[in-house]
């Protein structure tokens, strides 16, 4: 069974900055996408970022500059930096993953979701 394994999330003051990491652990062949959405509340989830198998990256407007998510392949992890952190990023943080499976399918699985609060 595959899991997408959340962590980094927490307060921050405004300007502040987080690291979130997501680690993929179970039983695939390789990632294909992974990326980071957000929830706020009374929100939709909306994508925040997303890096690709050949390290592609994309990012919403409004954390261009800002955030940089990366991966490690080894670790089947990825991380989202965050950097000066304002209220407007405060939300629920999901990892997303496309997974090549071993029976060479691709099936999307989410994380659980961790907490930023950008908050004085």
């Amino acid at each position: 069974q595959v899991q997408l394994v959340e962590s980094g999330g927490g307060l921050v003051q405004p300007g502040g900055s987080l690291r979130l990491s997501c680690a993929a652990s179970g039983r695939f062949f390789s990632i294909v996408n992974m990326g980071w959405y957000r929830q706020a509340a009374g929100k939709q989830r909306e994508l925040v970022a997303i890096i690709t198998s050949g390290d592609s990256t994309n990012y919403t407007d409004s954390v261009k500059g800002r955030f940089t998510i990366s991966k490690d392949n080894a670790k089947s992890t990825v991380y989202l930096q965050m950097n000066s952190l304002s209220p407007e990023d405060t939300a629920a943080y999901y990892c997303n993953a496309d997974l090549l499976m071993t029976d060479w399918s691709t099936a999307n699985y989410w994380g659980q979701g961790t907490q930023v609060t950008v908050s004085s």
